[in-house]
């Protein structure tokens, strides 16, 4: 049994879905693991990490509009606004993805499906530097 980890950064240019997938399989790639589980978890509560449709690039512009429509900025339900307008808005989105996923690794590379790519989504407009850690066990 054997561990890896690492992180990834990521600059952010405001409101999106960022394709993180290459840098994370060819991560696993150079670990050298054949099986195991990848576990990837995200520094932010104003961000997430997700599994998603990397295909369509319309997939993507259809979850920030929904977002967008789910949890407007603006909404006088909310109080906390230190950095802005967008600030609880980007705090509730990040709650309701995820701040860390799991994906198995099988045969020396990351199990995605076909159509799948792994996704930081930034929920805040301005741009950020996010952080991403990495970590992998398994033989």
């Amino acid at each position: 049994m054997q561990q890896s980890s690492t992180h990834i950064t990521v600059r952010t240019q405001g409101k999106r879905l960022y394709d993180i997938t290459p840098q994370v399989t060819d991560w696993v790639a150079d670990t050298g693991l054949q099986s195991g589980l990848l576990t990837l978890y995200i520094q932010h509560t104003s961000a997430s990490i997700l599994v998603n449709e990397n295909y369509d690039s319309d997939v993507l512009v259809d979850m920030e509009a929904f977002f967008a429509r789910l949890v407007p900025e603006g909404d006088p339900l909310f109080i906390h606004t230190a950095e802005g307008p967008d600030d609880m808005p980007a705090h509730v989105r990040s709650a309701l993805t995820q701040t860390s996923i799991s994906i198995p690794i099988l045969d020396g590379a990351v199990a995605l499906g076909t159509w799948q790519g792994i996704f930081l989504y930034e929920h805040r407009r301005m741009s950020h530097t996010r952080k991403v850690l990495l970590h992998a066990i398994g033989e």
